[in-house]
């Protein structure tokens, strides 16, 4: 350990990309890192939260077997620090005394010269770090070159205390390790959170994040250094790997930190579009499938996840299949056939005539007397449901399904029919969302895409009213509201638990509030079977939402 007086730190931001349970992946990931910070001069190497074992890891941090691995994996790491360079910050878990913490260990001089456990434990939404963590004492700060640092980890920033602690105790400056995922407003959340923590304690703050996709949660990195004068003094990339560079700077009594500021697109489509390439891409590597395939329909809602998808992989690693019945539209073949040829995927088509009338003809004895229905319907998606499947078996791509949140919310899919398939990457997109994500990706190709410039969904599949086309002339408002008005409502009952009589008083149809609350809770039971699918929302159906199946209660 090296204390002596300094006026300047080198700082390597370590903005990377782990995969939970990967820890030898990660400690190789963690030792590049560090080859490039040696390389960039730099005194200390920042880890996001957690990064060792990837995050959030879960009920995995509760097998002994894992826990003694990682703190193995972070000792092997401290020994590449022991020719007094470059020191690390690892965001680890640890067990001692009985208990297990998510915390940050200092690795320098060849050893794991500090230990900072996290005290705050967030216990909402995606979050359940009460169950498997132990809170954490109190902090001080950790003396680094002279310099003593505070180290609070992601949700002790939310809180005032933490950080009255580390400022009663000496700290000079905030880093924080953090693992925050995206949501269409986390940005403006964090910056909040920041602001009011600097306005407090009077010191410089360094927030690192994590990236990449992990199941449903999509980190978006952004990580940055705001001064005590709340500018900003660092600003990483979003949505992508880094590693950058930044001082902490003595000035007089106080510190500062200095670096470059990348700048962001500030569009909330581009966001969200990033969010959904970015976990759509992370869920088939990490998790090992070759390529993806999809029904392209016609429709807007396969359009879109076709093009995030060719974003994501490139156009090599999607395959698109076309599956029409009688009552496909020559309209909706014109239309996916000109979608794949702008995205330039396989595109193969699949007539199910034969299967679905032979579900017919087996079951005409069992259905005699009684009028096609929803049942005959549900045929047609099963079908296709089917055929995806067995294409994705043969072929070991991974079924891509492509339902928005509106017909999530609502029941408007079928089991076992257009829900089949292991990820969706639109499942948290309201469908006038949709829309304006195919506009977006219309008029432009977003940083690092895979897929091509230019119009990737054909006009006519935005403009054209939307359909199942699971019978003559059906349109989706035959029995749903417009979908500006759904939605509307929609987010009032999922992300804010708006009361009835307020959404009403925003202008909308009593009786059809009533009735879009009613299809909501009927249709839980087909959300628990649903695949995950990315999360941009405040509460996603999952761990976001935990509604009870069998329920009662109406408003």
């Amino acid at each position: 350990m090296n204390d002596k007086q300094t006026d300047r730190l080198s700082i390597a931001v370590a903005q990377l990309n782990p995969v939970v349970g990967d820890l030898s992946g990660n400690l190789a990931k963690a030792e590049e890192a560090l080859e490039s910070a040696r390389a960039l001069k730099a005194d200390l190497l920042v880890f996001p939260e957690l990064f060792i074992t990837g995050y959030p890891p879960e009920d995995l941090v509760l097998k002994p077997a894992f826990q003694t691995a990682t703190m193995e994996a972070v000792r092997e790491l401290a020994q590449k620090t022991g020719d007094g360079g470059t020191a690390i910050l690892m965001g680890t878990l640890w067990a001692e005394g009985g208990k297990l913490y998510n915390s940050t260990a200092l690795l320098e001089g060849g050893e794991i010269s500090a230990l900072r456990h996290k005290v705050k434990l967030p216990n909402y939404g995606v979050f359940d770090e009460q169950r498997i963590f132990d809170e954490g004492p109190m902090p001080g700060p950790i003396s680094f070159r002279g310099v003593r640092i505070g180290v609070p980890i992601c949700e002790d920033i939310w809180v005032e205390d933490v950080i009255e602690c580390l400022v009663e105790t000496g700290a000079e400056c905030l880093i924080v390790p953090n693992g925050s995922p995206f949501t269409r407003k986390k940005a403006e959340e964090r910056m909040n959170a920041v602001t009011e923590r600097i306005s407090e304690s009077g010191l410089p703050l360094l927030y690192v994040n994590q990236i990449g996709g992990q199941d449903e949660l999509v980190f978006d990195g952004g990580s940055f250094a705001h001064n005590r004068d709340h500018a900003t003094a660092y600003q990483a990339p979003r949505f992508r790997e880094d590693i950058g560079i930044c001082s902490l700077i003595r000035d007089q009594d106080h510190w500062r930190f200095e670096g470059p500021v990348a700048r962001h697109e500030d569009n909330i489509n581009a966001d969200i579009y990033a969010a959904l390439v970015l976990g759509l891409k992370d869920y088939v590597h990490k998790n090992g499938f070759p390529g993806v395939v999809l029904g392209l329909s016609g429709g807007i809602d396969s359009a879109l996840t076709a093009a995030i998808a060719v974003d994501a992989l490139g156009a090599e690693q999607v395959h698109c299949l076309m599956l029409p019945y009688r009552y496909t539209s020559e309209e909706s073949l014109e239309d996916a056939a000109a979608c794949a040829w702008a995205l330039g995927v396989r595109y193969d088509i699949c007539e199910i005539e034969q299967p679905v009338e032979g579900f017919a003809d087996t079951l005409k004895d069992l259905f005699a007397g009684r009028k096609a229905d929803i049942t005959e319907e549900n045929i047609q998606s099963r079908t296709r449901g089917v055929v995806l499947m067995a294409v994705s078996n043969k072929f070991g791509d991974m079924l891509v399904t492509t339902g928005n949140k509106s017909e999530v919310s609502v029941g408007y899919a079928t089991l076992y029919g257009d829900m089949n398939g292991g990820f969706n990457p639109i499942k948290d997109i309201y469908k006038t969302q949709v829309y304006a994500l195919a506009e977006y990706r219309n008029g432009n190709r977003p940083e690092g895409a895979r897929g091509p410039e230019g119009v990737v969904i054909p006009e006519n599949i935005i403009t054209k009213a939307p359909s199942a086309e699971l019978r003559e002339n059906q349109s989706d408002q035959d029995s749903l509201p417009p979908y500006d008005v759904l939605d509307d409502i929609l987010e009032c009952l999922v992300e804010h638990e708006t009361p009835l009589d307020d959404i009403v008083e925003r202008g909308h149809d009593r009786e059809l509030v009533n009735h879009v609350q009613h299809l909501l809770y009927l249709a839980e039971y087909k959300r628990r079977q649903a695949a995950p699918g990315v999360k941009i929302s405040l509460k996603n159906f999952g761990r976001d939402r935990r509604y009870p199946i069998t329920n009662k209660f109406r408003e």
